[in-house]
């Protein structure tokens, strides 16, 4: 089942890409001629979903004037007084999303589709026995990535979170489909959604299952990161 609901989250400080982020919110920011909440919105809107919910805070009149403009998908704003992190944000959009499973969308990457679009892939692979379904992206093929991964995944695709002192060959790619049950007796105010994954993963059979991304990632965590994302973009004409 394809969703035609889904929401992006654009609520963060982005403390790590300043100076860009002293005037604008982070996912505003452009890349190669577009802003990162509007790559992700144009993926979203390719796969039919007909409805975005974006979550504001920093800047929000910014980041809201600027998305008004847009006529498909529908989008509406999720406004939150302080930023209540992945967990709370979604949270407090749930209200949004009835019962449906929904997909849920980092405002600050990128990633490029492999041979099918990965929102396709997901759609694909999930069943109503899970909670979450998240994408993941190989280490060893992310772009501008250097960081430690964070899960293991076994020959079922359940996630097994990596230990404090370990490399784990997969990081996530801020793309996952989520079930709105997965917020049932979730803690209130800011949170991270790690609370509720662990939670799916430790549920017998687990309730959280992975995906492998099999196009490009680009992490685009700071203004190296950015202007490295940009050369790559602007070198394949994307």
């Amino acid at each position: 089942m394809m969703p035609k609901q889904a929401m992006v989250l654009a609520a963060g400080l982005g403390k790590r890409m300043r100076p860009l982020t002293d005037h604008i919110p982070k996912p505003m920011i452009e890349v190669a001629g577009r802003t990162l909440v509007d790559r992700a919105i144009d993926q979203l809107e390719a796969a039919g979903v007909a409805k975005v919910v974006v979550n504001s805070s920093y800047k929000a009149e910014i980041l809201e004037a600027h998305l008004a403009k847009r006529t498909m998908p529908e989008i509406v704003f999720s406004r939150e007084v302080e930023p209540l992190e992945t967990g709370g944000g979604i949270a407090h959009a749930l209200g949004h999303f009835g019962a449906d499973p929904f997909f849920a969308i980092n405002g600050d990457i990128i990633w490029v589709n492999g041979n099918a679009p990965a929102l396709q892939r997901l759609a694909g692979h999930w069943n109503e026995d899970l909670d979450a379904l998240l994408l993941l992206h190989p280490v060893a093929a992310a772009i501008g990535y250097e960081g430690p991964g964070d899960f293991f995944v076994d020959s079922k695709n359940n996630l097994i979170r990596r230990a404090k002192d370990q490399k784990a060959p997969y990081v996530y790619a801020g793309v996952q489909m989520l079930h709105p049950r997965l917020f049932n007796h979730c803690p209130g105010g800011a949170f991270s959604l790690n609370v509720l994954y662990d939670k799916a993963m430790q549920s017998a059979p687990p309730r959280i299952n992975a995906l492998i991304h099999d196009g490009v990632w680009l992490h685009v965590g700071d203004v190296a990161g950015r202007d490295n994302a940009e050369a790559y973009l602007l070198s394949r004409g994307l």
